[in-house]
């Protein structure tokens, strides 16, 4: 991955790419979950709750990685063996492997795939009476690997597998690193799992995003790309309108409603919710947003901020973490808002900031508003009743309090509190200067012939 990040913890549509194999699993009805990892890579920050982590001492193989989970393998009654690079592996295709391995009473089941183009995956023999695998031969050419005629076959090994965990615990104390690598591999498992009398399944899945492995930035962007078609997929399938999913991305792990609209060229990501009938975009950013019922929010970023139903949102209009507009209200053009409460039915219709302030019901700021908020030391708050009207270009230098129904005269700079009810005004007659185009003329006249 050529990265100082564990290739493991690099996100796939916002989770880390571990955390994927393992939330199918869980899905599919894995009741406990062990992560074996290098004691020089902590996986940690990308893994579920509730998941345990098993050290791997040395790096001697995927045998040699179950080899270190084998206590956790005899409490167990059925393994499922899940590869960490491989993101795109469905919950549906894990159930479908269990239910074939349980069915049969197998003492092992591996999950194969047939491709148009097996290239260098291993390929599958299987026993031409039973049909049931025989063993797994390696396609990269060297010494006891696929002979021509086995390279035609184009059914293959995914990685992923089903065990009973007694045979499986016995094998792997029986499996050899004497292959010129030093490396135990779990292939090696399924010939004396086969001969301890017990069947060894070759389960075909349809599902070919198993195969999808990264281990590089280009691998990575191919299964981002899968795994967001599959989460588009279904939201629209649940009931969101998606206009053009080839230009719209959304997070494993947003929420969106039935009946909510989502225009090109949005983002969504996060934690972010969307409430049904709301219309998000287009070219809307919402990161870890939360977004109630018939909300529309076009051309905006909004960022850990909460918007209650009905509220407008730009265009171009930016929330900031700590916001909440209360139901009605109103963020509008070129507005940013940040640590702020804005009641319901308020405005901030245009061209304005507001930093650490809570707005009552019902107010309106007029254009060009911006609200003081620091002093070089620290942050203070501005507070704005209900139904209060701040005129144009109103300066509000923090702390300060306007009280309900008052109102701010167009450019005033309010250091002081305002009653409830009152207007307050700022000293700024004005003063024409007459002949000044012509003065300031001639001076530029002198400037240029010397």
């Amino acid at each position: 991955m050529r990265s100082s990040l564990p290739k493991m913890l690099h996100p796939v549509c916002g989770r880390p790419m571990v955390a994927w194999p393992i939330l199918a699993a869980r899905e599919a009805g894995a009741g406990h979950v062990a992560a074996i990892v290098s004691p020089t890579h902590d996986l940690s920050p990308g893994l579920p709750e509730g998941v345990e982590t098993v050290v791997q001492p040395e790096p001697d193989g995927t045998g040699g990685a179950l080899r270190a989970a084998i206590d956790q393998i005899r409490d167990a009654d059925t393994v499922v063996v899940l590869s960490g690079d491989h993101p795109v592996v469905s919950s549906a295709a894990i159930a479908e492997l269990l239910a074939a391995h349980r069915d049969a009473d197998a003492g092992a089941t591996v999950m194969t795939a047939v491709l148009e183009e097996p290239g260098s995956y291993g390929r599958v023999i299987r026993d031409p009476d039973s049909g049931d695998l025989a063993r797994i031969v390696e396609a990269k050419g060297g010494e006891g690997d696929a002979t021509p005629e086995q390279l035609e076959i184009r059914e293959v090994n995914t990685g992923a597998y089903a065990f009973a965990a007694a045979p499986l615990a016995d094998a792997l104390g029986r499996i050899g690193n004497d292959n010129g690598q030093g490396e135990y591999y779990i292939g090696d498992a399924l010939p004396l799992i086969r001969d301890s009398g017990r069947r060894v399944l070759a389960q075909v899945t349809e599902d070919v995003g198993v195969m999808m492995g990264v281990n590089t930035r280009a691998e990575l962007a191919i299964a981002e790309a899968e795994s967001r078609r599959r989460i588009l997929e279904a939201h629209m399938l649940d009931g969101v309108t998606i206009v053009d999913p080839s230009s719209t991305w959304v997070d494993a792990d947003v929420e969106i409603a039935a009946d909510a609209r989502i225009e090109p060229g949005s983002s969504l990501r996060g934690r972010t919710t969307v409430g049904a009938g709301s219309t998000v975009g287009p070219l809307s950013t919402l990161i870890d947003a939360r977004l109630g019922e018939g909300v529309d929010a076009p051309h905006s970023y909004l960022v850990e901020c909460a918007v209650a139903d009905g509220c407008r949102i730009g265009p171009y209009a930016y929330l900031r973490p700590g916001t909440e507009l209360a139901a009605g209200a109103k963020a509008g053009s070129f507005v940013e808002i940040k640590n702020s409460k804005i009641g319901e039915g308020a405005k901030v219709p245009h061209l304005s900031y507001v930093g650490d302030a809570e707005v009552g019901a019902g107010s309106n700021l007029g254009a060009g508003t911006v609200t003081a908020n620091y002093d070089g030391f620290r942050k203070h708050r501005t507070v704005i009743g209900d139904q209060v009207r701040i005129g144009v270009d109103t300066m509000l230098i923090a702390p300060v309090q306007v009280g309900d129904k008052a109102y701010t005269g167009a450019g005033a700079v309010v250091k002081d509190d305002v009653p409830e009810g009152a207007l307050a005004v700022s000293d700024n007659d004005q003063r024409n200067i007459e002949g000044y185009a012509d003065e300031k003329a001639g001076r530029m006249r002198e400037e240029d012939e010397e």
